[in-house]
């Protein structure tokens, strides 16, 4: 791994590196802050924070205000990047910025030119916390969160590997890709137009068909004033699902709150909490 940045803050540290990965077969860069206990060589818990399209690790860094809660609570926090990049990492042809670079759905692609660089769940589940338990003092519990696409990644990825975290939660998710614009573009590009491959995709499908080993304590939170709620993110989905299913979701709606870093700044402490509680 190569250090990129260190920065010390509220007592802890904010490092990030740059690794080649070999799920991904290009060079991949990451964020992690180690609250204090672990500069003093105890192993904490960490959450893997999953950002939406566009991110890189730094936008939640930067922005979240995160920082000083997860220090108090002894949590240390992981930001991979969204999607692989490089020179030889294919792109949208049109450059939008709702797939490929930026927007790498937290999924292994199957279709080419994007399987051999985009496989990114493998990345987040498996690679990335393998990297970071043999080089950091970190334990085993892990939780996972994440904001718009991270939030779906944190859904899914949450969901079909129970056994490997202890909660789950997300800001403004797309909760049911397999129904909303962004979701179909992203799951037919990297997974082919046969709809029964996306279903471990789509966190209302998972939950549907009971698709997980146990149920995890899960936390959305939602703004009310989003603009991309009706069309994009659809929470009630999710609940409806839930409700049927009697999965434990505690699904909030944040009065005038948007899509922005605003409102995950506003409720970062509530959710650092809420994993606090079941690591």
């Amino acid at each position: 791994m190569e250090l990129v940045a260190s920065n010390k803050v509220v007592g802890g540290w904010h490092k990030r590196y740059r690794h080649a990965s070999q799920t991904t077969q290009c060079d991949m860069t990451f964020a992690i802050f180690l609250p204090e206990t672990a500069n003093s060589g105890k192993q904490v818990p960490v959450l893997y924070w999953l950002s939406g399209l566009t991110c890189t690790d730094e936008n939640f860094m930067q922005k979240a205000g995160a920082f000083k809660i997860a220090n108090e609570l002894g949590i240390a926090i992981v930001a991979p990047d969204t999607s692989p990049r490089g020179e030889n990492v294919p792109d949208d042809e049109h450059t939008a910025y709702d797939f490929g670079l930026g927007a790498g759905f937290y999924l292994n692609a199957t279709q080419p030119p994007y399987h051999t660089h985009y496989q990114m769940y493998d990345y987040v589940v498996k690679e990335l916390p393998n990297l970071i338990e043999n080089h950091f003092p970190v334990s085993k519990a892990r939780a996972i969160s994440g904001h718009s696409m991270g939030g779906h990644g944190a859904l899914t990825l949450g969901l079909r590997n129970a056994t490997r975290y202890s909660s789950i939660s997300a800001f403004s998710p797309i909760v049911h890709p397999s129904a909303c614009p962004w979701g179909i573009k992203a799951l037919s590009g990297y997974l082919g137009d046969d709809k029964t491959h996306w279903q471990n995709h789509d966190a209302v499908l998972l939950i549907k068909n009971k698709q997980y080993a146990r149920p995890l304590p899960m936390l959305v939170s939602q703004g009310t004033a989003d603009n991309f709620l009706e069309e994009q993110l659809q929470p009630w989905h999710l609940q409806k699902v839930a409700t049927e299913q009697n999965y434990p979701l505690q699904l909030e709606m944040c009065d005038g709150y948007d899509h922005s870093y605003f409102f995950i700044a506003s409720y970062i402490e509530k959710h650092l909490k809420f994993h606090a509680k079941h690591f």
